[in-house]
């Protein structure tokens, strides 16, 4: 029994070999006749996962670069290098910064030049020129803050009923509501 059991582990793993060269030969078939096709989808996606990390890495870079004026630029905000520096490796922030800095220096001339397509920063900027310049505007963002600003300049010019018209615009769940209270309080006399 012991040789009728080792032939037929030989003959088995002799079948497993077989079967095994036979896949080999099908692999090495189809290589060569794919081969073209096999390197040209390996090239690409190489090319394209070089092609990202480069850019990733640029993009970091930038980044960094921008970053470190930034620090530059709120040590001292007059150096026209950093200023350079943000404007060519990071424009929204470098009209962040210029935004920043005309509100904290209370530069409309600034603000009047300031530009931009971002929806949220053209607004913001609108709002702090009017508010520089003592007038009123409209603020998709500062909507409340905006009419307790019109309100006391109505206040100043003595319009008191309208201030309060405006004052009541203000809803009692808002951050400017208690400023709003005051102001309406104000118009009392």
């Amino acid at each position: 029994m012991s040789i009728k059991d080792g032939l037929q582990e030989i003959k088995e793993e002799l079948s497993n070999d077989e079967k095994l060269l036979e896949q080999a030969f099908h692999l090495e078939k189809f290589f060569k006749k794919h081969k073209t096709k096999i390197i040209a989808t390996v090239s690409v996606i190489l090319i394209a996962v070089a092609g990202y990390s480069i850019n990733n890495y640029i993009k970091e870079q930038r980044l960094l670069s921008a970053n470190k004026a930034l620090l530059i630029l709120e040590k001292d905000p007059t150096n026209k290098e950093a200023l350079e520096e943000l404007k060519s490796n990071n424009e929204k922030l470098y009209k962040l910064f210029l935004y920043s800095y005309a509100v904290d220096k209370e530069n409309p001339k600034l603000l009047e030049e300031l530009q931009s397509n971002d929806e949220l920063l053209s607004d913001i900027i609108s709002y702090h020129k009017a508010v520089l310049n003592k007038k009123t505007t409209d603020s998709k963002y500062y909507k409340n803050l905006a009419l307790v600003e019109k309100a006391y300049l109505l206040i100043k010019e003595g319009k008191k009923e309208q201030a309060k018209t405006v004052l009541m615009q203000v809803p009692k769940n808002s951050a400017v509501a208690p400023v709003a209270r005051l102001l309406a309080h104000y118009t009392i006399k």
